[in-house]
Protein backbone atom coordinates (compact mmCIF):
# COMPACT_ATOMS: atom_id res chain seq x y z
CA UNK A 1 0.00 0.00 0.00
CA UNK A 2 2.61 2.31 0.89
CA UNK A 3 4.19 2.11 -3.04
CA UNK A 4 0.72 3.15 -4.15
CA UNK A 5 0.31 5.81 -2.27
CA UNK A 6 3.83 6.80 -3.05
CA UNK A 7 3.14 6.72 -6.87
CA UNK A 8 -0.10 8.43 -6.95
CA UNK A 9 1.42 11.28 -5.03
CA UNK A 10 3.82 11.55 -7.73
CA UNK A 11 2.21 11.15 -10.59
CA UNK A 12 -1.22 13.16 -9.86
CA UNK A 13 1.36 15.76 -9.08
CA UNK A 14 2.80 16.78 -11.57
CA UNK A 15 1.98 15.68 -15.20
CA UNK A 16 3.98 17.11 -17.82
CA UNK A 17 2.19 20.70 -17.57
CA UNK A 18 4.67 23.25 -17.09
CA UNK A 19 5.06 24.90 -21.15
CA UNK A 20 3.05 22.14 -22.73
CA UNK A 21 2.03 23.29 -26.20
CA UNK A 22 -0.16 21.62 -28.95
CA UNK A 23 -2.62 23.17 -31.63
CA UNK A 24 -6.08 23.37 -31.07
CA UNK A 25 -9.51 24.22 -33.42
CA UNK A 26 -8.33 22.03 -36.59
CA UNK A 27 -6.76 18.49 -37.30
CA UNK A 28 -3.07 18.68 -37.73
CA UNK A 29 -2.45 18.43 -41.59
CA UNK A 30 -0.68 14.82 -41.50
CA UNK A 31 1.34 12.54 -39.37
CA UNK A 32 4.40 13.84 -37.76
CA UNK A 33 7.31 11.31 -36.80
CA UNK A 34 9.43 11.98 -33.61
CA UNK A 35 13.29 10.95 -34.41
CA UNK A 36 14.65 8.55 -32.01
CA UNK A 37 17.05 10.05 -29.26
CA UNK A 38 19.76 8.80 -26.58
CA UNK A 39 18.82 10.04 -23.25
CA UNK A 40 21.50 10.68 -20.99
CA UNK A 41 21.40 11.03 -16.92
CA UNK A 42 21.97 14.63 -15.94
CA UNK A 43 23.95 15.39 -12.51
CA UNK A 44 21.32 16.93 -9.88
CA UNK A 45 21.90 18.41 -6.23
CA UNK A 46 21.72 15.81 -3.70
CA UNK A 47 18.75 16.13 -1.87
CA UNK A 48 17.68 15.74 1.68
CA UNK A 49 16.70 11.83 1.58
CA UNK A 50 13.56 10.52 0.23
CA UNK A 51 13.89 13.69 -2.35
CA UNK A 52 11.88 14.12 -5.82
CA UNK A 53 11.02 16.18 -8.34
CA UNK A 54 7.16 16.28 -9.50
CA UNK A 55 7.39 18.59 -11.94
CA UNK A 56 9.49 20.46 -14.93
CA UNK A 57 9.45 23.25 -17.37
CA UNK A 58 11.50 25.04 -19.84
CA UNK A 59 11.74 28.65 -21.29
CA UNK A 60 14.73 27.37 -23.37
CA UNK A 61 17.97 25.39 -23.92
CA UNK A 62 19.93 27.70 -20.87
CA UNK A 63 16.53 28.42 -18.72
CA UNK A 64 14.68 25.33 -17.11
CA UNK A 65 13.15 24.88 -12.99
CA UNK A 66 12.00 21.71 -11.15
CA UNK A 67 10.17 21.43 -7.96
CA UNK A 68 9.53 18.33 -5.87
CA UNK A 69 10.15 17.48 -2.26
CA UNK A 70 12.85 16.61 0.13
CA UNK A 71 12.57 14.97 3.39
CA UNK A 72 9.70 12.38 3.09
CA UNK A 73 9.71 9.49 5.29
CA UNK A 74 6.52 7.65 4.57
CA UNK A 75 3.77 9.38 6.52
CA UNK A 76 6.34 12.21 7.38
CA UNK A 77 6.28 15.35 4.98
CA UNK A 78 8.89 17.58 3.76
CA UNK A 79 9.95 20.53 2.54
CA UNK A 80 9.49 21.85 -0.90
CA UNK A 81 12.55 21.44 -3.38
CA UNK A 82 13.03 23.82 -6.17
CA UNK A 83 15.90 23.63 -8.95
CA UNK A 84 16.95 25.94 -11.67
CA UNK A 85 19.17 25.11 -14.94
CA UNK A 86 21.22 27.85 -15.78
CA UNK A 87 22.38 25.79 -19.67
CA UNK A 88 25.55 24.38 -17.75
CA UNK A 89 24.05 23.18 -14.46
CA UNK A 90 21.04 21.98 -11.95
CA UNK A 91 21.30 24.11 -8.73
CA UNK A 92 18.89 24.16 -5.52
CA UNK A 93 16.86 27.93 -5.34
CA UNK A 94 16.36 28.80 -1.82
CA UNK A 95 13.32 28.22 -0.31
CA UNK A 96 13.87 28.11 3.67
CA UNK A 97 12.84 32.14 4.23
CA UNK A 98 9.36 31.01 2.89
CA UNK A 99 9.02 28.17 6.03
CA UNK A 100 6.84 25.72 3.76
CA UNK A 101 6.31 22.14 4.29
CA UNK A 102 5.09 19.68 1.70
CA UNK A 103 5.53 19.63 -1.67
CA UNK A 104 5.69 21.62 -4.72
CA UNK A 105 4.43 19.87 -7.67
CA UNK A 106 3.78 22.23 -10.62
CA UNK A 107 5.73 24.82 -12.31
CA UNK A 108 5.73 26.93 -15.00
CA UNK A 109 7.89 29.84 -16.04
CA UNK A 110 8.64 32.30 -19.06
CA UNK A 111 11.83 33.61 -21.03
CA UNK A 112 12.34 36.54 -18.78
CA UNK A 113 13.30 34.61 -15.76
CA UNK A 114 9.58 34.94 -13.95
CA UNK A 115 8.32 31.92 -12.91
CA UNK A 116 5.17 30.42 -10.58
CA UNK A 117 4.92 27.64 -8.76
CA UNK A 118 2.63 25.96 -6.78
CA UNK A 119 1.64 23.47 -3.66
CA UNK A 120 1.60 23.03 -0.39
CA UNK A 121 1.11 20.09 2.49
CA UNK A 122 -2.46 19.37 1.55
CA UNK A 123 -4.41 20.38 -1.31
CA UNK A 124 -6.62 23.23 1.15
CA UNK A 125 -3.50 24.43 2.49
CA UNK A 126 -2.36 25.57 -1.40
CA UNK A 127 0.84 28.04 -1.52
CA UNK A 128 1.18 30.23 -4.99
CA UNK A 129 5.02 31.13 -4.99
CA UNK A 130 6.42 33.54 -7.86
CA UNK A 131 9.65 34.00 -9.01
CA UNK A 132 11.26 37.44 -10.13
CA UNK A 133 14.56 35.45 -11.87
CA UNK A 134 16.39 35.52 -8.12
CA UNK A 135 14.26 34.71 -5.10
CA UNK A 136 10.96 32.72 -4.50
CA UNK A 137 8.49 34.96 -3.01
CA UNK A 138 4.79 34.04 -1.48
CA UNK A 139 1.89 35.25 -3.64
CA UNK A 140 -1.77 36.53 -2.80
CA UNK A 141 -4.58 34.95 -4.82
CA UNK A 142 -7.96 35.28 -4.29
CA UNK A 143 -9.42 31.82 -1.80
CA UNK A 144 -5.75 32.05 -0.38
CA UNK A 145 -6.37 29.77 3.49
CA UNK A 146 -9.95 29.28 2.77
CA UNK A 147 -11.44 26.32 3.03
CA UNK A 148 -12.15 24.34 0.10
CA UNK A 149 -9.62 26.43 -1.97
CA UNK A 150 -7.15 24.09 -4.00
CA UNK A 151 -4.71 24.64 -6.19
CA UNK A 152 -3.16 22.02 -9.01
CA UNK A 153 -1.27 23.29 -11.72
CA UNK A 154 -0.37 26.18 -13.45
CA UNK A 155 1.03 27.47 -16.97
CA UNK A 156 1.82 30.59 -18.19
CA UNK A 157 0.91 32.32 -21.89
CA UNK A 158 1.88 35.69 -23.68
CA UNK A 159 2.57 38.58 -22.41
CA UNK A 160 3.01 37.85 -18.31
CA UNK A 161 -0.26 35.43 -18.23
CA UNK A 162 -0.48 32.93 -15.89
CA UNK A 163 -3.43 30.07 -15.65
CA UNK A 164 -3.87 27.77 -12.67
CA UNK A 165 -5.63 24.51 -12.36
CA UNK A 166 -7.82 23.98 -9.17
CA UNK A 167 -11.28 24.93 -7.35
CA UNK A 168 -12.71 27.21 -4.75
CA UNK A 169 -15.77 26.75 -2.47
CA UNK A 170 -17.98 28.55 -5.58
CA UNK A 171 -17.49 25.70 -7.84
CA UNK A 172 -14.75 27.19 -10.34
CA UNK A 173 -11.75 24.83 -11.59
CA UNK A 174 -9.39 28.04 -13.23
CA UNK A 175 -8.00 30.73 -11.72
CA UNK A 176 -6.96 33.60 -14.24
CA UNK A 177 -3.98 35.85 -13.51
CA UNK A 178 -2.66 38.92 -15.36
CA UNK A 179 -0.06 41.63 -13.83
CA UNK A 180 -0.85 41.39 -10.32
CA UNK A 181 -4.30 40.72 -10.58
CA UNK A 182 -6.41 36.88 -9.92
CA UNK A 183 -9.84 36.06 -10.95
CA UNK A 184 -11.95 33.05 -11.31
CA UNK A 185 -13.29 31.83 -13.99
CA UNK A 186 -16.66 30.84 -14.02
CA UNK A 187 -18.03 27.14 -13.03
CA UNK A 188 -17.95 24.79 -15.53
CA UNK A 189 -21.79 24.16 -16.81
CA UNK A 190 -22.40 21.05 -15.42
CA UNK A 191 -21.83 21.93 -11.75
CA UNK A 192 -19.54 19.33 -11.79
CA UNK A 193 -17.81 18.72 -8.39
CA UNK A 194 -14.55 17.19 -9.27
CA UNK A 195 -10.86 19.35 -8.66
CA UNK A 196 -8.80 18.94 -11.86
CA UNK A 197 -5.44 17.13 -11.47
CA UNK A 198 -3.72 19.38 -14.04
CA UNK A 199 -4.07 21.74 -16.95
CA UNK A 200 -2.19 22.56 -20.36
CA UNK A 201 -2.30 25.53 -22.63
CA UNK A 202 -3.15 25.11 -26.57
CA UNK A 203 -0.45 27.02 -29.24
CA UNK A 204 -4.38 28.62 -30.30
CA UNK A 205 -4.52 29.85 -26.59
CA UNK A 206 -7.62 27.32 -25.28
CA UNK A 207 -7.22 26.23 -21.92
CA UNK A 208 -7.75 22.74 -20.45
CA UNK A 209 -8.17 21.36 -17.10
CA UNK A 210 -8.29 17.82 -16.87
CA UNK A 211 -8.79 14.99 -14.56
CA UNK A 212 -10.10 11.21 -13.98
CA UNK A 213 -13.76 12.62 -13.84
CA UNK A 214 -13.66 16.43 -16.12
CA UNK A 215 -12.11 17.27 -18.97
CA UNK A 216 -12.73 20.28 -20.16
CA UNK A 217 -11.88 23.94 -22.70
CA UNK A 218 -11.59 27.32 -21.68
CA UNK A 219 -11.83 29.33 -25.12
CA UNK A 220 -11.48 32.63 -23.64
CA UNK A 221 -15.22 33.07 -23.07
CA UNK A 222 -17.20 29.51 -22.39
CA UNK A 223 -16.34 26.32 -21.25
CA UNK A 224 -16.80 22.88 -23.74
CA UNK A 225 -16.77 19.90 -21.55
CA UNK A 226 -16.28 16.21 -22.42
CA UNK A 227 -16.94 12.79 -21.56
CA UNK A 228 -14.66 11.95 -18.03
CA UNK A 229 -12.46 9.39 -18.98
CA UNK A 230 -13.19 7.46 -15.45
CA UNK A 231 -12.05 4.58 -14.73
CA UNK A 232 -11.69 2.06 -11.61
CA UNK A 233 -9.40 3.66 -9.11
CA UNK A 234 -7.78 5.42 -12.08
CA UNK A 235 -5.82 8.92 -11.81
CA UNK A 236 -4.80 11.16 -15.31
CA UNK A 237 -1.17 12.18 -15.25
CA UNK A 238 -1.77 14.12 -18.86
CA UNK A 239 -3.64 16.15 -22.03
CA UNK A 240 -2.47 16.60 -25.42
CA UNK A 241 -5.39 18.64 -27.09
CA UNK A 242 -3.88 18.49 -31.20
CA UNK A 243 -7.35 19.33 -32.37
CA UNK A 244 -10.82 19.17 -30.68
CA UNK A 245 -11.71 15.84 -31.92
CA UNK A 246 -7.97 14.74 -31.61
CA UNK A 247 -7.30 14.61 -28.02
CA UNK A 248 -4.54 12.08 -26.29
CA UNK A 249 -4.72 10.87 -22.32
CA UNK A 250 -2.25 9.17 -20.36
CA UNK A 251 -2.11 7.46 -16.60
CA UNK A 252 -2.83 4.52 -14.89
CA UNK A 253 -5.29 2.72 -12.32
CA UNK A 254 -5.53 -0.48 -10.35
CA UNK A 255 -8.55 -1.55 -11.80
CA UNK A 256 -11.20 -3.81 -9.25
CA UNK A 257 -9.53 -5.26 -6.07
CA UNK A 258 -6.08 -6.96 -5.61
CA UNK A 259 -3.29 -7.45 -2.88
CA UNK A 260 -1.59 -4.68 -0.85
CA UNK A 261 1.15 -3.03 -3.50
CA UNK A 262 -0.06 -4.47 -6.57
CA UNK A 263 1.33 -2.24 -9.56
CA UNK A 264 -0.82 -0.18 -11.58
CA UNK A 265 -2.28 -0.73 -15.24
CA UNK A 266 -1.35 2.18 -17.85
CA UNK A 267 -3.88 4.19 -19.35
CA UNK A 268 -3.53 5.79 -22.95
CA UNK A 269 -6.26 6.55 -24.51
CA UNK A 270 -7.74 8.47 -27.44
CA UNK A 271 -10.48 11.01 -28.12
CA UNK A 272 -12.39 12.65 -30.25
CA UNK A 273 -14.83 14.64 -28.50
CA UNK A 274 -17.12 13.06 -27.87
CA UNK A 275 -15.70 9.42 -26.57
CA UNK A 276 -12.55 8.10 -25.29
CA UNK A 277 -11.24 4.56 -26.50
CA UNK A 278 -8.16 3.07 -25.39
CA UNK A 279 -4.60 2.88 -27.20
CA UNK A 280 -2.62 -0.53 -26.24
CA UNK A 281 0.66 0.87 -25.06
CA UNK A 282 4.15 -0.78 -25.42
CA UNK A 283 3.81 -2.20 -22.05
CA UNK A 284 1.20 -2.71 -19.49
CA UNK A 285 2.55 -2.78 -15.89
CA UNK A 286 3.33 0.75 -14.58
CA UNK A 287 2.47 4.25 -15.36
CA UNK A 288 2.04 6.55 -18.16
CA UNK A 289 3.24 10.10 -16.03
CA UNK A 290 3.54 12.72 -18.82
CA UNK A 291 2.75 13.20 -22.09
CA UNK A 292 4.36 16.38 -24.77
CA UNK A 293 3.62 17.43 -28.53
CA UNK A 294 6.02 19.03 -30.95
CA UNK A 295 6.44 22.31 -31.86
CA UNK A 296 3.31 21.99 -33.79
CA UNK A 297 1.52 20.15 -30.85
CA UNK A 298 1.47 17.12 -32.40
CA UNK A 299 1.60 14.16 -30.54
CA UNK A 300 5.64 13.42 -29.77
CA UNK A 301 6.64 11.72 -26.32
CA UNK A 302 5.18 10.04 -23.69
CA UNK A 303 7.23 9.28 -20.01
CA UNK A 304 6.63 6.06 -17.98
CA UNK A 305 7.42 4.22 -15.60
CA UNK A 306 7.64 0.03 -16.50
CA UNK A 307 7.38 -2.41 -13.45
CA UNK A 308 8.93 -4.93 -14.94
CA UNK A 309 11.99 -3.21 -15.82
CA UNK A 310 12.04 -0.19 -12.94
CA UNK A 311 15.85 0.45 -13.57
CA UNK A 312 15.30 2.59 -17.34
CA UNK A 313 12.45 4.88 -17.73
CA UNK A 314 10.01 3.63 -20.38
CA UNK A 315 9.72 6.80 -23.25
CA UNK A 316 7.04 6.15 -25.76
CA UNK A 317 8.03 8.02 -29.21
CA UNK A 318 5.04 8.48 -31.72
CA UNK A 319 6.49 6.98 -34.97
CA UNK A 320 3.79 8.64 -37.65
CA UNK A 321 1.11 5.61 -37.01
CA UNK A 322 1.71 4.46 -33.26
CA UNK A 323 3.63 4.63 -30.10
CA UNK A 324 6.66 2.73 -29.59
CA UNK A 325 9.01 2.22 -27.05
CA UNK A 326 12.18 4.48 -26.15
CA UNK A 327 13.87 3.48 -23.16
CA UNK A 328 16.07 5.86 -20.76
CA UNK A 329 19.52 4.88 -19.91
CA UNK A 330 20.43 2.13 -17.48
CA UNK A 331 20.77 3.07 -14.11
CA UNK A 332 21.60 1.31 -10.79
CA UNK A 333 18.16 2.24 -8.53
CA UNK A 334 14.82 2.26 -9.71
CA UNK A 335 13.81 5.38 -12.42
CA UNK A 336 10.94 6.44 -11.67
CA UNK A 337 10.12 9.71 -14.29
CA UNK A 338 7.19 11.81 -13.20
CA UNK A 339 7.34 14.59 -15.49
CA UNK A 340 8.65 15.37 -18.98
CA UNK A 341 8.53 18.45 -21.11
CA UNK A 342 9.71 20.00 -24.61
CA UNK A 343 12.61 22.26 -24.60
CA UNK A 344 11.96 25.82 -26.95
CA UNK A 345 14.27 26.41 -29.29
CA UNK A 346 16.55 23.39 -28.46
CA UNK A 347 15.63 21.78 -31.94
CA UNK A 348 13.83 18.54 -29.93
CA UNK A 349 15.38 18.78 -26.68
CA UNK A 350 13.54 17.15 -23.61
CA UNK A 351 13.91 17.68 -20.37
CA UNK A 352 12.70 14.43 -17.76
CA UNK A 353 12.56 14.51 -13.83
CA UNK A 354 11.60 12.43 -10.82
CA UNK A 355 13.19 10.30 -8.64
CA UNK A 356 15.05 6.90 -7.71
CA UNK A 357 12.37 5.00 -5.61
CA UNK A 358 8.73 3.86 -6.13
CA UNK A 359 8.41 4.40 -2.14
CA UNK A 360 8.39 7.70 -0.37
CA UNK A 361 11.77 6.50 1.71
CA UNK A 362 15.50 7.44 1.76
CA UNK A 363 17.60 6.80 0.17
CA UNK A 364 15.46 7.75 -2.34
CA UNK A 365 17.13 11.14 -4.52
CA UNK A 366 15.84 13.10 -7.86
CA UNK A 367 16.54 11.81 -10.97
CA UNK A 368 17.06 14.04 -14.33
CA UNK A 369 17.00 13.17 -18.10
CA UNK A 370 17.39 14.59 -20.98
Amino acid sequence: MRRRRFISGLAGAGAGLGLASASGGTAWAGPAVAEPRDWQAVPAPEGTPAAYLADVAAAGPDLAWAVGEEGRDGGTRGTPLALVWDGTAWTRTGLGHLGLTGSLWSVAGAFDGSAWAVGGAAPNAARLLARDGQTWQDADFPGRGAAGTSLTGVTTGPEGHVWISGRNSDGCVLLHGHRGRWTWLPPLPSGATATPSGLCRTRCGDVWVYGTELVARWDGDTWTELPAPGGIRATVTGLLPVADDDIWLTGYDYGVGGPPGKPPGVRLLHGDGSSWRSVTAPFGVGMLTAIVGDARGRPDRIAGWDFWDQKRAHYLRWDGAAWVSERGPAADTPVLISSLVSVPGSGGGYWAVGTTSSSPYPPAQVRIER
